[in-house]
């Protein structure tokens, strides 16, 4: 049936749970009720990437973008929008520098500057109808690739476009797939690594609920050029949504002769497999996750030998994740040529980042390779919370590093990043501002790799604890010069001799923020002092006098019982009794108390 306009519902994970399944059914029912069955579609889409305004609903053709919408908006905007020709003026963005209202969906500055390609459908098409992802060249890249190329000149079109792995370690794809051919066996395997564990990090997530053939068709592509029959998508289990669209996508391609046996009568047989990980963040790395796989417990393994050698049960595999496959069928669409002249020289195409902490637009943006982080965080990201003054910005996950603002003109791709101290890991961007400590923040981040270590290599094991206990004394006012000397060669050690990946980058926030924050930590110890006031055990509260009127809330809601006065009366805190939990602060009405 061909529908007059479309009425786009984000279907993704964070407009799921604020109810647009339950959005989708009222416009649903606003539109049969209006005998509009004919002439509208309300429909499920991928994530739109605005998540900070979601639940949202794209009307097309119009392009008219409403956020924040509920339930109860169903009806206005069927009312309003679709039988009167208006727009619902108070479902419009409002852009927060200029505090004007935006309708039209490519003139928002979180959209302007974006190139999508890993995400080109998602918010485009309905991720549960095959038939969609058809008419948008879907599988178009496969039945090329079947009936035209040879195995060596698909690696090749790979290799000319420049792609480097979206995961983290930035290897080169078309590479690593040539390094698979080089061993004979009676099988090999493709793995798509879907164990997205970096904290705020959802881009994968994303791409499987909202685009998921794009991912099978790549997998079948990647294992006809390997001579691969088999495929793995490892995703973890706590992402349910992702695995039950990936279930009806690989049952829909099956049936449409997309994978399984003789495809596109070809004579190639490919079929694809789950398995769900327990959400352990070192499988991430190719060789726990093999491990994983097998069924044994997720920890890495020496390299060599390498996955493309001895990878999943000994036998040649190739391990790329959920980004990185996303863009194959587009790359042997459009030619490698193509791919090749976005981005920068060394790092081509473009990059997807899950946009989140002290800024105005969260959400997730596909940006080219080389733009700046000023052009990410400023004009896309609308810039900090509450007129902050920008301090850092953390990427690549718990294992990256702090960048400064001396670093905000710096082009982003593979190698720069690195050259900062940070990585581009797999895309997560934390912004900060002047309210967050730096201390703090490393110590954050470390308590998270600790946590999260297999504990297999002694340096990474032990020695990213005695980090955290050196980075615990300095916040708690117990530090001394010689610790920060200390945090600085024992984290460059365990750097040198960890055993995988994770090790290797667990000191990058500790390092970064002492390098380029080491101000702060010299507050900490020389001054017993929080700059940010974050860190509990320096803090102090103080009473104003000028400013007490004795209401004796601050009083009231004391833990211990440490402040005293009587109605109408100046307040006073006892220093040596109080916590310093805050919760006088917080009560106070009258600006009263300082922290220090």
């Amino acid at each position: 049936m061909s529908y007059k306009m479309h009425l786009l519902v984000c279907g993704g994970t964070g407009c799921h749970a604020s109810d647009s399944d339950v959005l989708l059914e009222k416009l649903k029912e606003e539109i049969k009720d209006n005998g509009l069955e004919a002439e509208v579609q309300a429909l499920v889409t991928g994530c739109f990437g605005f998540c900070e305004k979601g639940p949202i609903v794209k009307v097309y053709p119009d392009n008219v973008f409403y956020v924040e919408v509920t339930p109860d908006d169903a009806k206005e905007i069927v009312q309003e929008h679709l039988i009167k020709g208006r727009r619902v003026e108070r479902l419009l963005y409002v852009e927060p520098t200029l505090q004007e209202k935006m309708a039209v969906h490519h003139d928002m500055p979180f959209y302007k500057k974006q190139l999508r390609v890993a995400l080109r459908n998602c918010g485009f098409i309905d991720p549960e109808d095959i038939n969609e992802y058809f008419a948008n060249d879907g599988y178009l890249a496969l039945g090329t690739v079947l009936s035209k190329m040879k195995p060596e000149e698909v690696i090749n079109e790979v290799k000319i476009s420049g792609l480097r792995g979206r995961g983290g370690g930035g290897f080169p794809t078309g590479l690593k797939w040539d390094f698979a051919t080089k061993y004979d066996a009676d099988i090999k395997y493709v793995v798509c690594n879907a164990d997205e564990g970096d904290p705020g990090a959802f881009m994968d997530r994303s791409i499987l609920e909202g685009d998921p053939h794009s991912v099978l068709e790549a997998m079948a592509i990647a294992g006809y050029a390997i001579g691969a029959r088999i495929g793995y998508i490892y995703i973890r289990a706590e992402y349910p949504l992702a695995i039950e669209r990936l279930r009806i996508a690989i049952d829909q391609a099956k049936e449409m002769g997309m994978l399984g046996e003789n495809i596109f009568g070809s004579g190639f047989d490919f079929d694809i497999e789950l398995k769900l990980g327990a959400g352990a963040f070192v499988c991430g790395e190719e060789t726990a996750l093999i491990r994983s796989i097998e069924g044994k417990r997720g920890e890495p393994t020496t390299k060599p030998p390498f996955p493309a050698e001895s990878g999943v049960w000994g036998k040649p595999t190739i391990v790329n994740n959920v980004e990185t496959l996303a863009n194959i069928p587009v790359i042997i669409n459009r030619g490698g040529d193509w791919f090749k002249k976005i981005g920068t020289e060394k790092s081509s195409g473009t990059k997807v980042f899950a946009l989140a902490g002290k800024i105005n637009n969260v959400g997730l943006v596909e940006v080219p390779m080389g733009i700046t982080l000023r052009e990410i965080i400023y004009e896309i990201g609308g810039g900090i919370k509450n007129g902050k003054e920008y301090k850092a910005v953390q990427t690549g996950g718990p294992s990256g590093g702090c960048i400064s603002a001396q670093f905000l003109d710096t082009p982003i791709d593979y190698d720069s990043l690195i050259q900062i101290g940070s990585m581009m890991g797999s895309g997560g961007m934390i912004v900060l501002d002047e309210d967050d400590c730096m201390v703090n923040i490393a110590k954050f981040y470390l308590e998270f790799t600790v946590e999260e270590s297999c504990g297999k290599c002694t340096p990474c094991r032990v020695g990213n604890r005695r980090l955290l206990e050196i980075l615990t004394k300095i916040t708690e006012g117990r530090g001394t010069m010689e610790d920060l000397d200390l945090l600085e060669e024992l984290g460059t050690t365990i750097k040198d001799t960890s055993l995988c990946g994770l090790g290797q980058t667990a000191p990058n926030p500790v390092l970064s923020t002492l390098k380029y924050f080491r101000d702060e930590y010299e507050a900490h110890v020389k001054e017993k002092r929080c700059p940010a006031g974050v860190c509990q055990s320096l803090l102090s509260y103080e009473i104003v006098p000028d400013k007490c009127v004795g209401c004796t809330a601050c009083a009231r809601v004391c833990p211990v019982s440490c402040i005293s006065g009587k109605p109408k009366e100046v307040h006073f805190i006892d220093q040596n009794a109080c916590i310093r939990c805050g919760a006088c602060y917080d009560a106070c009405k009258f600006d009263a108390i300082i922290k220090k």
